[in-house]
């Protein structure tokens, strides 16, 4: 393995901790109902428009899976449909989704035994990414002892001290951990390695009932492959009838989809971003803000410059402590603003991890728009309690995290396993 290789290979997820407190072990997501998530709107609904509101709930179904459930039984357009954030997979959901649907349509419950439709509303507006107050979660860890839970109680006292950091979790990644390296492949305009990626068996591990399908794409045998791929796998299914047509590697990488390829370039993005937030709670600066740092409002979600001048008056200690301002992290793109001086030059040194220049996600024909990310939020009315039942022992938490802000990382750090992997 060359030393790029190497660089892409590397695990995108998290690598460290922030509170040192022991963890209780156990396992989550074990059973759909131990993973409840539940959307806070962001407005209320007007009763009126263009725009068919509907409340979803989910059990164990991709945000991809809904998106195509909805699009094939409503006949419209992907672009049609408005969400607020994408959910986890594994778990019980409850979110809003939005469709351009001017007229009622005949039948709203979907021929899907894990999407059911829990009420119908309208409003004027498409529900936009980002138009969400926050999430509830209430989940809870299996494989465990009851017994355990001051100790859960007390560490997550102290992430409602010191914020969660933000990580992106396995979920942004998928089931492979690869999405980041289709991002990659994307960018650097090679399709060849983008579908061996994706379809082949040579790439990043995948479960061994793939094996087959993989190899048989491997070796050039399309049609098999693709018979193999279910309705679930939208992205394969939709390279493999490209191919099987004749059609060229670049062809069926665009058959994919734009959402698809905007999903692995975030991915790519967020690996990234993991690699500074590493460096910060490395640091112990998590919750410090630096010179040259953009630091971020919490109320207006926008940054400003840290300067010297900015440092000396002490107004930022106070604010850091209420949660009114935090560091934020590179989400690199074209349009991204960006931090100055020593702390700058860390976020460089992130892309490189990967074998990949930052000029590639701000100047390349694919370059995303970019952003930025605070490096920590806050985390309210945390619950714990424990006990058994006809599953077991268990101990359950419960909080609100603002949104974007993944549950698998506070679960992480109460845990400290390898439990929270999907």
């Amino acid at each position: 393995m060359t030393v790029g290789q190497r660089h892409l290979a590397q695990d995108p997820l998290p690598q460290r901790f922030l509170t040192d407190d022991p963890g209780v072990g156990g396992r989550i997501k074990e059973r759909p109902e131990d993973f409840l998530v539940d959307e806070q709107p962001l407005y209320d609904l007007t009763g009126e428009g263009e725009h068919l509101y509907l409340g979803v709930q989910t059990t164990n179904v991709s945000h991809v899976e809904m998106l195509s459930c909805l699009r094939r039984h409503f006949g419209v357009k992907e672009s049609a449909i408005g969400y607020a954030g994408m959910k986890d997979k594994v778990g019980v959901t409850r979110q809003m989704v939005s469709i351009h649907l001017p007229k009622d349509p005949p039948a709203v419950e979907l021929p899907h035994a894990r999407i059911k439709i829990l009420w119908v509303d309208r409003h004027r507006h498409k529900l936009r990414r980002g138009h969400l107050r926050g999430n509830r979660f209430s989940i809870r860890i299996r494989a465990v002892d009851p017994l355990k839970a001051p100790l859960v109680q007390r560490t997550l006292r102290k992430l409602e001290r010191t914020g969660v950091p933000t990580y992106f979790g396995s979920q942004r990644f998928g089931y492979r951990r690869n999405n980041h390296l289709l991002g990659i492949h994307l960018l650097r305009h090679d399709w060849n390695a983008l579908l061996d990626e994706l379809l082949g068996a040579r790439g990043s591990p995948a479960p061994e009932y793939q094996q087959d399908r993989r190899e048989r794409y491997d070796r050039g045998d399309h049609d098999g492959a693709h018979e193999q791929w279910t309705a679930s796998d939208r992205a394969e299914r939709m390279t493999l009838q490209v191919l099987k047509r004749g059609g060229s590697p670049k062809q069926a990488c665009f058959a994919a989809g734009q959402t698809t390829w905007s999903f692995w370039i975030s991915a790519l993005q967020s690996a990234i971003f993991n690699r500074v937030l590493d460096e910060r709670i490395r640091d112990g600066t998590l919750g410090t803000l630096l010179d040259g740092d953009r630091a971020w409002k919490h109320d207006r979600r926008r940054t400003f410059p840290i300067t010297p001048d900015e440092l000396s008056t002490g107004e930022l200690t106070e604010r850091l402590a209420n949660f009114e301002v935090s560091p934020s992290g590179p989400l690199w793109g074209k349009n991204m603003e960006r931090a100055q001086g020593t702390v700058d030059a860390v976020e460089r040194r992130a892309p490189e991890a990967f074998d990949l220049a930052p000029e590639l996600l701000t100047d390349g024909g694919y370059a995303p728009e970019g952003a930025r990310r605070p490096l920590r939020e806050s985390l309210t009315n945390p619950e714990v309690d424990s006990g058994l039942d006809e599953h077991g022992p268990y101990i359950r938490v419960a909080f609100d995290l603002p949104r974007g802000i993944y549950a698998t990382i506070v679960l992480r750090e109460l845990m400290k396993n390898d439990g929270i992997e999907d």
